[in-house]
């Protein structure tokens, strides 16, 4: 089972970004695909994740900006970054999770600085 993140790199603030997370098609059909991100000195957390019917779920601090979407047929998952802030800066990682079990992507990092 693998997950593959890329996407990732340097950006201005207010700039843009897309991640992408491609899968193995035996785990992406009722799994649910999220973003998570660690910053520096910082805990992980969710970011935004999607079910397989598509019901999103989005931390307070991106909604509006950025937008999570999947691909069934392609078993990918994107994240669409938009007004980068620095303190979006991070690694971001993938998840699939379905009941007691889950996967993680090796991250993809993001620095938003001028």
């Amino acid at each position: 089972v693998q997950l593959v993140e890329s996407g990732g790199g340097l950006v201005q603030p207010g700039g843009s970004l897309r991640l992408s997370c491609a899968t193995s098609g035996s785990i992406f059909g009722n799994y649910v695909m999220g973003w998570y991100r660690q910053a520096p000195g910082k805990e992980r957390e969710l970011v935004a994740d999607i079910t397989s019917s598509g019901t999103t779920n989005y931390v307070d601090s991106v909604k509006g900006r950025f937008t999570i979407s999947r691909d069934n047929a392609k078993n990918a998952v994107y994240l669409q970054m938009n007004s980068l802030k620095p303190e979006d800066t991070a690694v971001y990682y993938c998840s699939a999770k379905y009941l007691m079990t889950s996967y993680w992507g090796q991250g993809t990092p993001v620095t938003v600085s001028s």
